[in-house]
């Protein structure tokens, strides 16, 4: 085993993982309280509850806000990672997204201040997907760079692996709010969740203000060759790259679907299962992905990054159809067995590679920005995808389709294009990380043991 960058210190990739996956933990427990709220609460605290459908509709699509704004924080969070730092960033995200999920907990509801309510929790929502937008791409570049090249799969999957604990700590959180008798559920019980949220802008402080900036950033800094416009040394030189993780990051609509849509629909008057027995399939599902993530992710670094990630994104949309299915069955162990090896198993193989595998596309010089613009354009269309689900269970569907057939058949196109667009990227896993992001990565000069 070699590293290619003599500036790795000793337990530094692990400090960084262990960074990354504290961070994401605690961000993007922030980022699905909102999603299992918005598909379980929101509808009848800040929309009208006169009209149930319309409600839910843009409960859902409010969900999908953050993702619009994601892209635009992409671009300034990229910019200033590649200028000044990851480790800037890092910090950064974690705040905003504390402050703001604060907040949400804070407002006032519909029958206090009417059509105002929806609008102020829209303008959190932004904030939160500006915070997300920096976030995986700053951890992921911080974990990558201080990685040994032949373990840079495995270790920046803990970013990942952090995300779904993330939401597991939400769920939990959110199985009690749930239980509450409706009248203090939509009054106050709804609330406790977001208020939490102070901790994370606190233990983000702690836990990543002693980081230290990574040692390709720090040569680069040395060297002299940090871009002053970062943004145009990427769409200059890496436009395809940026193109090609737009494409593979819509395998993020299987996660959306599941998550958030198949939420509400499974607990929804047409099929009304129990809820709190769904929020333990997305615990149990997301427990299994914790061990899952990195095994793929070691994997990867030994056959590589895309045999991997298109088992997630060939094999995800087949148990999407699958776990729908289960769903209208109404049988609680098939909705477990189904939704374990749909999110916790297949899906996984995807999510652990794609934090090495994008990141892999470009240099020192742009990969945070590279990193962050792909995914947040590709993110932001799977986070409105659940508002297009929603949308195509309406008696007037979707391309001739109804209910969930529809929804599946539209998961499994957005599915497609990741698998194509992986498909047409270089085999990275193997290439020294120096030399990630030029245009000959055919030259590897290690294997993985």
């Amino acid at each position: 085993m070699t590293d290619d960058l003599s500036g790795i210190r000793p337990g530094t990739p692990r400090k960084a993982a262990v960074a990354a996956w504290i961070g994401s933990a605690l961000e993007y427990y922030d980022f699905f309280i909102y999603g299992s709220a918005a598909a379980l609460i929101f509808p009848k605290v800040f929309f009208d509850k006169s009209d149930p459908a319309n409600a839910t509709l843009l409960s859902l699509a409010s969900f999908g806000v953050a993702y619009a704004a994601r892209p635009v924080g992409a671009f300034i969070l990229g910019h200033v990672g590649d200028r000044f730092g990851r480790k800037k960033i890092m910090v950064f995200t974690l705040i905003l997204m504390g402050v703001s999920t604060f907040l949400i907990g804070c407002l006032p509801s519909r029958d206090q201040i009417g059509g105002l309510a929806a609008v102020l929790l829209v303008a959190l929502r932004i904030m939160q997907g500006l915070s997300a937008a920096g976030e995986q791409a700053s951890a992921n570049s911080m974990t990558l760079e201080h990685s040994p090249a032949d373990r840079r799969g495995y270790f920046t999957s803990f970013t990942l692996n952090g995300t779904q604990f993330g939401q597991i700590l939400a769920t939990l959180v959110f199985i009690p709010v749930a239980a509450l008798p409706e009248e203090q559920l939509l009054s106050w019980g709804w609330r406790l969740p977001f208020w939490l949220s102070v901790v994370v802008a606190v233990t983000g402080w702690i836990i990543r203000r002693k980081l230290e900036e990574t040692p390709a950033f720090e040569a680069e800094v040395a060297q002299g060759t940090v871009p002053r416009m970062p943004l145009a040394v990427l769409f200059r030189g890496h436009w395809t790259s940026v193109l090609r993780v737009v494409g593979a990051a819509l395998i993020a609509t299987v996660s959306t679907i599941f998550t958030v849509w198949a939420l509400n629909y499974a607990t929804s008057d047409a099929v009304g299962l129990d809820k709190a027995v769904m929020l333990w399939v997305s615990i149990a599902a997301n427990t299994t992905a914790l061990a899952a993530i990195p095994l793929w992710a070691r994997l990867s670094d030994r056959i590589g990054r895309k045999p991997v990630f298109l088992v997630g994104a060939i094999g995800s949309p087949i148990m999407i159809f699958l776990y729908l299915a289960a769903i209208n069955s109404k049988s609680y162990p098939l909705v477990f067995l189904v939704g374990i090896l749909t999110l916790g198993v297949v899906y996984s193989a995807a999510n652990g590679v794609w934090p090495s595998f994008y990141s892999e596309m470009f240099s020192t010089r742009v990969r945070l920005s590279g990193m962050a613009i792909g995914t947040q354009f590709g993110f932001a269309i799977a986070g409105f995808a659940v508002a297009t689900a929603a949308g195509i269970v309406s008696p007037e569907g979707w391309l001739g389709l109804q209910g969930w057939v529809g929804v599946g058949v539209f998961t499994a196109i957005l599915c497609a294009i990741s698998a194509l667009s992986a498909l047409t990227g270089r085999e990275t896993a193997h290439v020294p990380t120096e030399d990630l992001g030029k245009h000959d990565t055919r030259r590897p000069v290690f294997r993985a043991e």
